[in-house]
């Protein structure tokens, strides 16, 4: 094998090792990799650069340009692309807030096909958002060369979306080689093979539903985002919840653009999500929420408009892309009552899924005397996985479905619980995140009607954070 050159010096170099090590998801692994510290190695580097053109090249690709996964995979294709005189993009994980505020640059030909070039595949989740990001620029994204694949999943959730991986090598081979030049021994290769093995989704037998084997450990959002069958929405949630150290919802139930305007801008640094009621506002224009869409990727956080569609899936169509508010537009998630049937999810979907939107079904609700419970409970779980490609999680009062894949929001949390006079129930954020394993609160009055709320938004930031760590920690 191509890689048994290099197999060794990237133990050398710590890139890979052996023994106990625990993941940011809490899970104990035998073996760790980690190859952003190659760029240390300028030998190694060129090697590995070297492996995946000759990858490219034995497979036959055709390609234009070349653009590695930010950031390990950066350097990698610098060197392809200086030694080879192939043109590179670059794609930012971030938009300048200046400038051409671009997410790629470099010469950009629409119709042009562009190789990606990756480091390590586990999901696959990188690759994807970087081919979905050169896809809107007009670039066609048919392949990708890795240097390793983990073998959990990547490969055929890639091969679902289009894209063909091409490995210089896989973990289990790499494990193979080092084993043959006596860099580890028989007992570790057994057991980082067992390891893959058990942390694999396996697929659906094609003779009948069989069950997935699944992670059992409690999963930190960083992981959960990498997992194969996670949706883009909640990937991008996930992912910014984790960066911000933040899961907390603002409900900015106010009726003025401007009251909504200023919260977004003073407690969008604090939030995950800012959550409106759109229809409330007294003075509704479609500049209020280009603004409101300026500060929520500025911020970064997601818009969720607390629709509550119930109607209809002819209906909720056109409620969802049209009327005054175009909510389809501008709002990343959206709600739903499951009362009509499938059809209100479907219709939802024929709008949002185009755009990339997400929608959460309403399993629980706070209020007291709600019917939202049992059977109703569990036909939200169903339809919601009978519907992964566009819902992708929950407003209930705790965690209702086992996947990870799922969300789980709450809303009704203060940061002491008790009610109001209108039936309304209030949970504590430890509560709600550690004891009843909902990821996400919802806060609304609780802030509002602070005197300071810049400030109480952050002990409630602080106080769901710290559950979530607790819930972490008490599964390592």
């Amino acid at each position: 094998m191509a890689a048994g050159g290099v197999a060794a010096a990237l133990l050398a170099a710590g890139a890979l090792r052996f023994g106990s090590f625990v993941l940011k998801s809490g899970i104990a692994s035998p073996v760790y990799v980690d190859l952003r510290g190659l760029v240390s190695h300028p030998g190694l580097l060129r090697q590995v650069a070297d492996l995946l053109f000759q990858t490219a090249k034995d497979a036959g690709l055709e390609y234009d340009c070349v653009c590695g996964v930010p950031y390990t995979a950066l350097p990698l294709a610098t060197i392809i692309c200086s030694e080879k005189q192939v043109p590179m993009l670059i794609r930012r994980k971030e938009a300048k807030d200046y400038g051409t505020k671009r997410l790629v640059e470099g010469t950009i030909n629409p119709g042009e096909t562009c190789l990606i070039i990756e480091d390590v595949v586990t999901s696959g989740s990188s690759v994807l958002e970087t081919a979905e990001v050169l896809q809107k620029e007009g670039l066609k994204v048919t392949d990708a060369v890795v240097l390793l694949d983990r073998e959990q999943g990547g490969k055929a959730r890639l091969e679902e979306r289009g894209i063909r991986l091409h490995p210089v090598c896989t973990l289990s081979g790499l494990l193979d080689i080092l084993q043959q030049q006596g860099e580890v021994d028989a007992e570790m290769v057994e057991k980082v093979k067992d390891f893959i093995r058990g942390n694999v989704f396996e697929p659906v037998a094609q003779n009948g539903p069989a069950p997935m084997k699944r992670i059992c450990k409690e999963l930190s959002f960083r992981a959960r985002a990498e997992l194969p069958g996670v949706h883009p929405v909640a990937a991008r949630l996930f992912t910014l919840m984790e960066k911000k150290q933040t899961n907390l919802c603002l409900s900015a139930d106010v009726t003025g653009s401007k009251e909504l305007l200023q919260l977004a801008a003073s407690l969008g640094p604090s939030i995950c999500i800012l959550k409106t009621h759109i229809d409330i506002l007294n003075d509704f224009t479609q500049e209020v929420v280009k603004e409101l869409r300026a500060l929520a990727d500025r911020h970064e956080f997601l818009i969720f408009e607390d629709r509550k569609f119930a109607d209809i899936g002819n209906t909720v169509k056109h409620q969802y892309e049209g009327g005054m508010f175009k909510i389809a537009s501008w709002s990343d998630i959206v709600n739903a009552h499951v009362v009509p049937g499938s059809g209100v999810v479907k219709g939802l979907k024929e709008v949002g899924l185009p755009l990339q939107r997400g929608c959460l079904l309403i399993a629980e609700m706070s209020s007291q005397g709600s019917l939202a419970m049992g059977k109703y409970t569990e036909a939200a779980v169903q339809m919601a996985e009978e519907n992964s490609d566009f819902v992708f999680g929950f407003i209930s009062g705790s965690r209702v479905s086992k996947k990870p894949e799922f969300l789980h929001i709450t809303p009704g949390v203060q940061l002491q619980a008790g009610g109001d006079d209108l039936g309304q129930r209030y949970l504590s954020p430890k509560e709600v995140i550690s004891e009843r394993g909902s990821d996400i609160i919802v806060v609304g009055r609780g802030i509002l009607s602070a005197s300071d709320r810049l400030q109480e938004g952050e002990k409630y930031r602080k106080a769901a954070w710290e559950s979530y760590i607790s819930r972490l920690g008490g599964h390592v």
